[in-house]
């Protein structure tokens, strides 16, 4: 059993924000903190377009299966930091029990991405760049996994 700091990044179907916040993350802890992602409603499989966005960025996101925040509740999993990544217009962004800091940096969803497959892509680079960004440069308020390492040291 690891004593690192635990981090669970939700959102709704964990087959992109969360997928992509928490590769994001995972590279900024440099293996010092346990990271996971989950979501209210898994999806089948994380949004291609995700992945192929990310591939840009050097993660490789094809093998990930989307996983339900209820399981790793029945599993036992508890987390010292939950980040819920939903937008402010879903009515269910999940909500993760136990004695946790929360916080809540809401993205719109990839799979609302329109248009082209072009403009899809489009759409999708701009999440991620929206979420690397904040994760990297968080505002008061938000995660900040810089400060969080600092304190874990």
């Amino acid at each position: 059993m690891s004593n690192l700091p635990t981090v669970l990044v939700v959102c709704r179907h964990n087959s992109g924000r969360s997928q992509i916040a928490e590769a994001y993350l995972k590279r900024l802890a440099g293996g010092r903190l346990q990271i996971e992602s989950a979501g209210l409603e898994p999806a089948a499989a994380v949004n291609p377009l995700v992945v192929a966005v990310m591939a840009e960025e050097g993660f490789d996101l094809s093998a990930r299966k989307p996983q339900s925040v209820f399981e790793l509740f029945k599993r036992g999993a508890l987390f010292d930091h939950i980040v819920a990544v939903c937008s402010e217009t879903e009515g269910q962004c999940p909500t993760y029990p136990g004695i946790t800091r929360r916080w809540h940096m809401p993205f719109p969803d990839p799979a609302g991405a329109t248009g082209t497959h072009e403009e899809k892509m489009e759409q999708v680079r701009a999440i991620r760049d929206m979420i690397k960004v904040r994760l990297q440069s968080p505002g008061p308020g938000d995660f900040d996994v810089a400060a969080l390492l600092d304190v874990a040291e």
